[in-house]
């Protein structure tokens, strides 16, 4: 496969992301963020995931990684004020986080 098809499918699977995200979060949420918003704070949510070591992270007896929410809320809200894209409210990013790794472990791909 090449760069461009590899490009494509993760272009697709952040759609889907972005999808499920927007119908997890709550009513009062559901226009809160923009789709760019939403992409960005995805982007966010990876770079946390390859930054901050918790990949490397050992598995638990029951195979699970401890990520913990809150400081992948706390790197989207710094992140995104040091990138003029805030503020954002950390209890309305929190349901954008927890969208995310449903996401994945409906995918099987975050245990």
């Amino acid at each position: 496969m090449g760069m461009e098809e590899d490009f494509l499918l993760e272009d697709q699977d952040d759609e889907k992301t972005i999808e499920f995200i927007k119908n997890y979060l709550p009513i009062d949420l559901k226009d809160k963020f923009s789709d760019d918003e939403l992409y960005y704070f995805l982007d966010l949510i990876v770079d946390y995931y390859t930054t901050s070591g918790c990949l490397d992270a050992q598995p638990d007896e029951e195979g699970y990684i401890n990520i913990d929410q809150d400081e992948i809320v706390d790197y989207i809200v710094k992140e995104s004020k040091k990138d003029g894209m805030g503020p954002f409210d950390p209890e309305e990013v929190l349901f954008v986080v927890q969208g995310e790794m449903e996401y994945g472990n409906q995918l099987g791909a975050v245990e």
